[in-house]
């Protein structure tokens, strides 16, 4: 990793100094304001910021509160989980959601500055770590991991993307610091230089490989769910204003628990509701938050989740982001467990939903389901004027991919679909007869 990356972000994650105080203080003696910071275009934390605030449910908690205060929300919108950090070690965020890794710096930073945080709920989740993807341009021929060496590739420092793209690097023989040349980037940034040929890759956490796949501007290289590793967002408060505002957290992490039942009873809906309050294409915001996407949506902290944030330390040490973070500590889980009350325990032993294919017909307020890829295929070929999206299930991983932007594999009568050609290959070496197919010949063989 580049010397000039480190100081990059350590200098994104300093204390702002704008003007501004103490959230939690309250504006007078009856108003309090409480600052939201959220990611609206991270739309794995959908639950706790962007359909959250669409639907007003934390405002209604705190209406409910009748504690002799009036509340306010400023709901604050970044493209990272950095500038949150240092609004919130700051005391001028209240409230914010992250990703894994940036969690884990907003811990470390809280400490070091001595206003620590606490990990209080999680957003949206995968088990395999299939939110963060390396892409490459539509046209490109790098076809696997080990092509990367000594190309350029984008990622933003720090962040769950970085850590996928760090992995899997080492897991294929390339040393992350010095067998590629890193580009640290905002993932709009980064999809513009991907877009311009400045850079070979960009490795990007959720929605910015599906909007690039979707758009024809990238392709994927690399399934981050091939790490086998959980990702996963969540929410963080400051400890003060957790100790000083404990109805008011509550309050949220009652109103995030109320939009995720939301989401999962009406996935169609709010993707559409994403995409109107984001601009990202509601087909996008599904392939991730939909019955069977790419993430899971709960606020129960569960134990595996725990376990990874432990193992991603390491990585952030070698790159010279944080030192030890005490992970036990950071978490915290009594105010949702308070929040939740009996309803805890059963969110904490829900599962993720089965894979399956999906296909969302033109004006259909759900989508369907079908057993098989090739059965979804021979209804996309049967009905190809009156398909808004198709997705279907990686053979290996069970990643939810674009139909038509996933790699095809026909092996015998099966017709099996894949994120990435590397995985596709993985398969046909491995099973006699097989064959890589175009997405043309998937659907004739299934009509």
């Amino acid at each position: 990793m580049k010397h000039t990356a480190v100081v990059a972000t350590v200098l994104l994650l300093a204390p702002l100094t704008a003007c501004g105080g103490n959230a939690a203080a309250g504006d007078d003696g009856s108003t309090v304001t409480v600052t939201v910071g959220y990611q609206s275009k991270t739309i794995n934390t959908v639950t706790a910021g962007t359909l959250l605030r669409s639907l007003g449910y934390f405002e209604k908690q705190l209406n409910s509160l009748h504690d002799g205060h009036t509340y306010k929300v400023d709901w604050q919108d970044y493209a990272t989980g950095a500038p949150i950090t240092a609004q919130m070690t700051a005391g001028k965020i209240d409230i914010g959601s992250m990703g894994d890794f940036p969690l884990l710096i907003n811990a470390a930073r809280g400490k070091q500055l001595g206003k620590p945080t606490r990990l209080v709920s999680v957003t949206g989740y995968n088990l395999r770590g299939g939110l963060n993807t390396i892409v490459t341009s539509p046209n490109s021929k790098l076809a696997s991991l080990g092509d990367l060496k000594g190309k350029k590739v984008s990622t933003s420092v720090g962040s769950a993307a970085d850590g996928t793209l760090v992995r899997a690097l080492q897991r294929a023989g390339i040393d992350p610091d010095k067998g590629i040349e890193k580009l640290n980037q905002q993932p709009a940034v980064g999809a513009s230089a991907l877009s311009a040929g400045s850079t070979d890759a960009l490795s990007q956490f959720v929605a910015w490989p599906g909007l690039l796949a979707y758009q024809g501007k990238a392709k994927a290289l690399y399934d981050g769910a091939e790490l086998d590793l959980p990702t996963f967002h969540g929410v963080t408060a400051r400890e003060d204003f957790a100790k000083q505002r404990p109805t008011v957290l509550e309050a949220f992490l009652k109103a995030q628990a109320e939009a995720t039942d939301y989401l999962n009873a009406h996935p169609v809906g709010a993707a559409e509701s994403v995409a109107r309050s984001t601009g990202l294409p509601a087909e996008v915001v599904y392939l991730y938050n939909g019955a069977h996407g790419i993430s899971t949506f709960d606020p129960a902290i569960k134990p595996q989740l725990v376990s990874a944030l432990k193992e991603d330390v390491s990585v952030l040490k070698a790159a010279k982001l944080t030192g030890d973070v005490d992970v036990d500590s950071f978490v915290d889980d009594q105010y949702v467990k308070k929040a939740l009350g009996s309803d805890y325990a059963d969110r904490l032993a829900l599962k993720p939903a089965a894979s399956a294919s999906e296909v969302w017909p033109k004006g259909a307020s759900r989508t369907q389901s079908f057993k098989t890829p090739a059965e979804l295929l021979a209804y996309v070929s049967a009905h190809q004027d009156d398909i808004r999206a198709a997705y279907v299930p990686d053979a290996t991983t069970g990643t939810l991919w674009f139909a038509d932007r996933a790699v095809w594999v026909a092996d015998g009568d099966q017709l099996l679909p894949f994120v990435a050609p590397e995985t596709a290959r993985a398969y046909v070496s491995a099973h006699g007869g097989a064959r890589v197919v175009t997405y043309a010949d998937a659907l004739e063989q299934a009509s």
